[in-house]
Formats: C-alpha cells, sequence, structure tokens
C-alpha cells in the first residue's frame, strides 16, 4: 500500500502542477489578489492592479533599451578592434555594423568609409623598368632574364608584349612575354638590326648577310622570307606589309615589298629619316630637296618607292630623332635642335608651324588611343603631351617615376595597333 505524498516530500518523478506561468496568468493572479483585499464596493478611483502592471512593463522595457545599448557599444568595440587587426597599415575598410530586429525590415547599412588611395599614380600605358613590367592597371612582373630593353609593346588580343634588347656585343635579342605569366621566350639573338610592325604582327631583323621578315602569331615566328642586302642595310620598320630598309649612314631608305618576294625596291636617297607612318599607309619622313638643298618634312608614298607627296619647310630638326606619329594621323612628336617639337601634319605646306612641346626626347614617343604622347627624356623622367595643351602654349614638363633606381632604363610601352 503506498502512503500518500506527504507535503516535504519532493521525491515524486514529475510535478504535481504545471510550472509554465505565462504572463497573462501573473497579471490575472495579481488582480486577483488586489480584488480579494478589498474591504468596500465604492469605487476605486484608479485601479491599484493596472498602475503596477504598467509600472512593471515600464520598467521592463527600460532594463531592455539599457541591454540594447550595453549591446550597441560592446559590438562597437568588438568590431572596431577586429577593424584595426585587418592589417597593420589601417587600410582595412571600415565594418558594417547593424543593429536591430533580425525578424524586422532590413535596416540601411552605414557608409563604409573610402579606402584612401596608395600607390603612385599609374601611366596610361604599360611601363617596363629595368627587367619589370609595370602595367597601366598596377600590376608588376618581373621578366627575368629580360634586359637590357631598348622598345616594348604588348601583341594584339592580348597576346603579350614583345621586347626587343638594347644594342649588345652579341647583336640584338626579341623576347615574347606571355600573357599567361609564363617565362618570356626568345625569338630572336644575335640579330643586327630587329624592327617589329606597329600591329605586332610582323618581325624583320637583319642576319649575316640577308634581311628576314616573318609573321608572328602566338609567339611564333612564321612563313619567314629573306633578301640579300649590301652591308649596313638594316630594317627600321614596316608601311603595311612592306619593310622599310636604312642604307648606310645617311645614304638614303627603299622598301623590301616581301610578299612580292624578289629584291628591295629602288633607293631614295633623298629621304634622310622617317618618323611613323599614317592610317591611309604613308610615311611621314624628312627629305632633302630644293636647290640649295634643304631638310624639309613630307609624306612619302609607299606604292611609289617613297615618293614625296606633300613637303613642308621651314623646321631645324636633330638629325636620326626619335619621333612618334599619333593613330590618327595628326600629329607628329620629334626633336628639334633643342626641345622636342609637336607638328601638325594636316597643317603640312610650303612652310610649316612647330610648338615646343617639352624636354627632347631620348626615345621615341607612344601614342595612346586618347591622343596623348609619353616619352622618356634624358634624364630618365617620363613626359606627358597633350596636344591641346602644346597648341595653347604649355609645354610638358618631365616628371620621375617610382620604383626607378640609378641605372635602370624606363621604356614606355607602345599599345597594340600603335
Amino acid at each position: 500500500m503506498s502512503r500518500p505524498p506527504q507535503p516535504a516530500d519532493n521525491r515524486t518523478g514529475h510535478s504535481e502542477r504545471p510550472l509554465a506561468v505565462t504572463e497573462d496568468d501573473l497579471e490575472r493572479a495579481l488582480r486577483d489578489t488586489f480584488a480579494g483585499r478589498v474591504g468596500t464596493s465604492r469605487p476605486f478611483a484608479a485601479d491599484p492592479a493596472g498602475v503596477a502592471i504598467r509600472r512593471a512593463r515600464r520598467t521592463g522595457r527600460r532594463r531592455a533599451l539599457a541591454g540594447l545599448a550595453l549591446a550597441g557599444v560592446a559590438t562597437a568595440l568588438v568590431t572596431t578592434g577586429m577593424a584595426q587587426l585587418g592589417g597593420p597599415t589601417g587600410h582595412g575598410e571600415t565594418p558594417i555594423v547593424v543593429l536591430g530586429d533580425p525578424r524586422g525590415d532590413t535596416p540601411t547599412p552605414l557608409p563604409a568609409t573610402p579606402r584612401p588611395a596608395t600607390g603612385p599614380v599609374r601611366a596610361e600605358l604599360d611601363l617596363l623598368i629595368g627587367s619589370r613590367l609595370e602595367t597601366s592597371s598596377g600590376e608588376q612582373r618581373e621578366l627575368t632574364g629580360v634586359g637590357p630593353a631598348e622598345r616594348a609593346q604588348r601583341v594584339p588580343d592580348r597576346g603579350g608584349w614583345l621586347v626587343t634588347s638594347a644594342v649588345t656585343a652579341a647583336g640584338r635579342t626579341l623576347w615574347w612575354v606571355p600573357p599567361n605569366g609564363s617565362p618570356p621566350q626568345v625569338l630572336l639573338a644575335g640579330a643586327e638590326a630587329i624592327a617589329v610592325a606597329a600591329d605586332g604582327r610582323q618581325v624583320a631583323w637583319r642576319d649575316g648577310a640577308d634581311v628576314r621578315a616573318a609573321g608572328l602569331v602566338a609567339g611564333q615566328l612564321l612563313a619567314t622570307t629573306r633578301a640579300a642586302v649590301p652591308a649596313g642595310v638594316v630594317p627600321v620598320g614596316f608601311a603595311a606589309d612592306a619593310v622599310l630598309l636604312r642604307q648606310p649612314g645617311r645614304g638614303g631608305f627603299r622598301l623590301w615589298d616581301r610578299s612580292a618576294g624578289g629584291q628591295p625596291g629602288k633607293v631614295r636617297p633623298e629621304v634622310l629619316d622617317v618618323y611613323g607612318t599614317l592610317p591611309d599607309g604613308r610615311v611621314v619622313g624628312e627629305i632633302s630637296t630644293g636647290t640649295p638643298r634643304r631638310a624639309c618634312l613630307a609624306l612619302l608614298d609607299p606604292a611609289r618607292d617613297l615618293a614625296p607627296v606633300r613637303t613642308g619647310c621651314g623646321l631645324q630638326l636633330a638629325t636620326d630623332s626619335p619621333a612618334g606619329v599619333s593613330p590618327d594621323g595628326r600629329w607628329l612628336l620629334v626633336n628639334g635642335r633643342t626641345a622636342a617639337l609637336l607638328v601638325d601634319l594636316r597643317a603640312l605646306d610650303a612652310t610649316v608651324t612647330a610648338h615646343p612641346a617639352g624636354p627632347a626626347l631620348a626615345a621615341g614617343a607612344v601614342w595612346t588611343s586618347a591622343g596623348v604622347a609619353l616619352y622618356r627624356d634624358a634624364a630618365g623622367r617620363l613626359v606627358r603631351v597633350r596636344p591641346d595643351r602644346v597648341v595653347a602654349g604649355e609645354a610638358a614638363t618631365g616628371s620621375p617615376v617610382d620604383g626607378v633606381t640609378p641605372g635602370e632604363r624606363l621604356v614606355v610601352v607602345a599599345d597594340a595597333g600603335r
């Protein structure tokens, strides 16, 4: 026979009454307590139970708000600590802290503090500094085994870069730098002279007693042709598919149409220098003309063995000057006797006027698609020429390039197609 449970006995397997008590149960019990202690039926001016309940609710709300504020302070302190731990230089972005009911409407995040700009301002084109390639987007790549470089240009269709070495005792070297990060590859070595077409699709070079030319596809030289030439004749550029050949000294120029085969055309001894080509294929150069002879700018027709079709005289140009023709064919940037000159080729006539553009070019000018010219001066500084400002009377000045150490050569990389 089991004994009934005693009041002090708490060894039963479960509670004799439910332990869950809701807020409504508490309010009802409080009202019942106040009602049981009332000794008169006279109505109260105020409801004691309601007053107590409202007071309790206000206290609960104050405690909840205080707890939320403390949570916000704690969260801010923790996230601030995380931001400080994000990087010793303080370059991490300010974290976004959101406080609120996750079940409610999505809050508007606090705006993040912009990341401060760091590093040097980039040029519009890639730069080759020693053997380090720095792209216009700020990427850096060490080209092991490349250098010293004299010229560099991009290959079309994101096909990498072509780098031509300066002349050495062993001749010149042409490297192809793949775009995928693979090591540079030697395309030519020991050449007396190397010329690369502006579009990066053809290469010509002097090899022994011959001048050779080939197409360039995916880092491979294809369909090589050759022609025997006298000693001292070297390729200097292209006019469409024809190779521009310079005679020894100031002996003139001629063309080799390698697609037609055979030997180079006749020599034009009056052509003293060539600076580039126009979009229509004509060659911009300097010729000796008139009586007495004087040097003049000229547009030369490659279809007629570089015969001049337009001439403008009156400029004093440096001998064998580096230069550059703008992509639209309007501007020529070339060295005068003491400084760089900007010439409007569309106004080329019997006389021609040039605008002082900046310090003398130490290497060829490279033009951007936006019509801005970049080149290196004799002090190794980068010069940026805007034709509109030069025409307005504002000559450009050279600016030092961060990261260039004494003895390193700065090369502006030509864009694909120029």
